[in-house]
């Protein structure tokens, strides 16, 4: 069985929880990679979204797109917004699946978890320091970077694409994350904050909904620049 939507759903689950275990991994009380720190943390979404886009791929989504904005993107630039919802829909569901996913594997861990900050941060992103319109920027503007490299690896046939674009991340992640924590996909951060609301974790405090706007409209006004940016070659 596979699809678009089977497809984008098993690569986004897959993007989760990896990447979101490897801070679940190192923010946790008792794991055995407690403290590891920044470097383990983009390396291993560098590698999360490689191997999602062929876990993607296999089951049904050539695209493997993973995130909306590329799906945006790509929408501006076509004109095309038939499969939008399918898109969408897919990598949110697969956001919330692949976290469920984490929490299950390192359930005994958040249990004995006392830090709030600890535990929302292996859901979802939040600002190093809070400054609304410099947090917004820092998430457009890594976004926009995103979709534009995007577009000119596609450009280069050398079936190296999937190594690509984990370079990419693992760049952005090194060199743009210590703002936001560089969420540069409104599906990665809300569908886990969802489930940060509604799993039954002690000690879990707030799930942060006044910032929650942000890694979702940033990204996705970041992906609009973006695209513009490419027509404009």
């Amino acid at each position: 069985m596979s699809s678009i939507f089977i497809g984008e759903l098993a690569g986004t689950a897959t993007l989760l929880y990896l990447g979101n275990g490897v801070v679940a991994n190192m923010l946790l009380k008792d794991t055995k990679g407690s403290g590891t720190g920044l470097l383990a943390i983009a390396a291993a979404w560098a590698f999360a979204v490689t191997v999602a886009i062929y876990v993607s791929t296999y089951f049904g989504s050539s695209g493997a797109h993973l995130n909306p904005i590329v799906t945006i993107a790509g929408c501006v630039k076509s004109g095309d917004w038939s499969l939008f919802p399918t898109f969408i829909g897919a990598q949110l569901l697969g956001a919330m699946l692949g976290q469920l996913l984490v929490w299950l594997h390192y359930k005994p861990h958040y249990d004995v978890t006392e830090d709030k900050g600890a535990i929302r941060a292996s859901f979802c992103t939040d600002p190093a320091i809070k400054n609304t319109p410099f947090n917004f920027i820092s998430e457009a503007f890594a976004s926009a970077l995103a979709v534009v490299a995007l577009g000119t690896f596609s450009t280069i046939e050398t079936g190296l694409g999937p190594f690509m674009v984990g370079i990419l991340v693992w760049a952005i992640g090194l060199g743009l994350g210590g703002t936001t924590g560089y969420a540069i996909n409104p599906a990665r951060d809300l569908g886990p904050r969802i489930m940060h609301a509604i799993l039954p974790i002690p000690n879990k405090g707030d799930s942060g909904w006044e910032y929650a706007w942000i890694p979702v409209l940033g990204p996705a006004a970041g992906a609009v620049l973006g695209a513009f940016i490419l027509t404009l070659n």
